[in-house]
């Protein structure tokens, strides 16, 4: 009786988690922690949580600091307890597929005659009978696959459907969202993310991780090298699109791949993606003299929403000049420590002060690039369209007829799930079409054959 009992409760347990009400609960969770993920900025670090959510003076109410990192807000997509929300959710869709979905299919796919000599009354249902002789079993079955309904026929019975799609498609909607969560899952813990700020001309390894799952692994014999990095401007110099040429090559200097990627145009290698996410201008190289080679870093500045490169070169024990960049398209300008315009020069140009030789060789970049493993985003694309395509084909209105024919009875009734407009539809040119073939053209032969008659008389 107690284990009578518990398989009572474990059975009544997994019915209420495979309600709809339950469902839906779940995913506004889902929804609700999702879009707070998307308000507060993950996986950043602790001084940045303390800067712009303070404990005092918070303008996001009860929202600081210290409930983000205590609750794992910070990375709220990694916590336990969305994951087990997740789980639940899952767990739910799976319970309902195969508890009610399944059987509710292998229902509708069942032949199902009426006995009864009288209309049965359903929901969404039509009725129509009739006293009328001459009743014609195969006029009806014409009459429903004219109508496209696969018919079944057993006796003085008929049962017909169809719209068989608008009952599967559903089972595919839970199907398709579990494919969305186990891609998810699969992004969660085996794909990464690295960031890398490279100079131009130089090598890089991925290794500034910003984000990694529990059972993601970085490439290691991959070796990349940024050869080229450029701008292109609009005609007023503002940026239009910037470019990275990079090449991979293996360990021992097996080259792999060249590609120039922007911002829109990634590059997928080996079911890894980088992406053109950022640009720095950082330092300019001069040459003094004949073989003397110093590097100078500019500052970034914004005056008047412009931006402007700014470095200082020391021609004398206390007095500079300064040489400041636009873009990477016009000259470098020449500026002395009052502010007078000097000249304004190429690269590789030489010009001279105080009877020294000086050229800039080179101003130096560096391209930001965001490299990313995501093996889990084909498996959520392809939920995707599943559960569009699902969505879509569920609207098909799945409709059904049941007819008993006797000699003198005549008991129509018909059910469908949706679009009950269509479905009067239907049954009119059902029933038009039976009532031309049973009862105009007998009522033509029965005139024909009386015409006969009399003739011979």
């Amino acid at each position: 009786m107690n284990i009578l009992n518990i398989k009572n409760m474990i059975w009544n347990f997994f019915k209420k988690i495979a309600t709809l009400n339950f469902s839906i609960f779940i995913l506004l969770l889902i929804s609700i922690f999702s879009m707070l993920g998307s308000f507060i900025e993950q996986n950043q670090t602790i001084f940045y949580y303390q800067t712009y959510y303070p404990v005092i003076n918070n303008k996001f109410l009860f929202l600081n600091w210290k409930l983000i990192m205590n609750l794992g807000l910070d990375h709220l997509y990694q916590t336990w307890w969305f994951n087990l929300i997740v789980i639940i959710f899952a767990f739910s869709l799976i319970i309902c597929t195969f508890s009610t979905q399944l059987p509710s299919l292998r229902n509708a796919r069942r032949w199902k005659f009426i006995h009864s000599k009288y209309p049965v009354k359903l929901n969404n249902s039509l009725i129509f009978s009739s006293n009328l002789l001459n009743h014609s079993s195969v006029n009806m079955i014409y009459s429903l696959m004219y109508c496209n309904f696969y018919v079944f026929h057993k006796k003085k019975y008929i049962y017909a459907y169809k719209g068989i799609l608008g009952r599967i498609a559903p089972i595919f909607v839970h199907f398709s969202m579990i494919i969305i969560l186990l891609g998810t899952v699969c992004s969660l813990f085996y794909g990464f993310v690295t960031q890398e700020m490279i100079p131009n001309g130089e090598v890089f390894h991925l290794k500034n991780i910003v984000n990694a799952g529990s059972y993601s692994s970085l490439p290691k014999n991959l070796v990349g090298h940024v050869d080229n990095f450029f701008i292109n401007y609009n005609i007023d110099n503002s940026i239009k699109q910037f470019f990275s040429e990079i090449s991979f090559f293996d360990q021992k200097g097996e080259f792999f791949i060249n590609k120039v990627i922007s911002v829109n145009s990634p590059l997928n290698f080996k079911g890894i993606t980088f992406y053109q996410t950022d640009w720095e201008i950082n330092a300019l190289r001069f040459k003094l003299g004949h073989n003397v080679c110093i590097q100078k870093k500019l500052v970034k500045i914004d005056i008047g929403n412009k931006i402007f490169w700014i470095c200082s070169l020391p021609i004398s024990f206390n007095k500079n000049i300064i040489f400041i960049i636009v873009n990477l398209k016009n000259q470098i300008l020449i500026y002395d420590m009052n502010g007078s315009f000097i000249n304004n020069i190429d690269i590789n140009k030489k010009f001279y002060i105080n009877k020294i030789p000086i050229k800039v060789i080179d101003i130096m970049t560096s391209t930001g690039l965001q490299i990313k493993i995501d093996p889990g985003v084909f498996v959520v694309y392809l939920g995707f369209f599943i559960l569009m395509s699902s969505s879509l084909i569920s609207y098909i209105s799945y409709s059904q007829i049941w007819v008993n024919i006797t000699s003198s009875i005549f008991n129509l009734t018909g059910s469908t799930n949706r679009a009950i407009l269509f479905f009067e539809e239907d049954i009119g040119q059902i029933s038009q079409i039976y009532s031309e073939y049973t009862f105009i053209k007998s009522q033509k032969l029965i005139l024909k054959q009386n015409s006969c008659d009399i003739l011979r008389k």
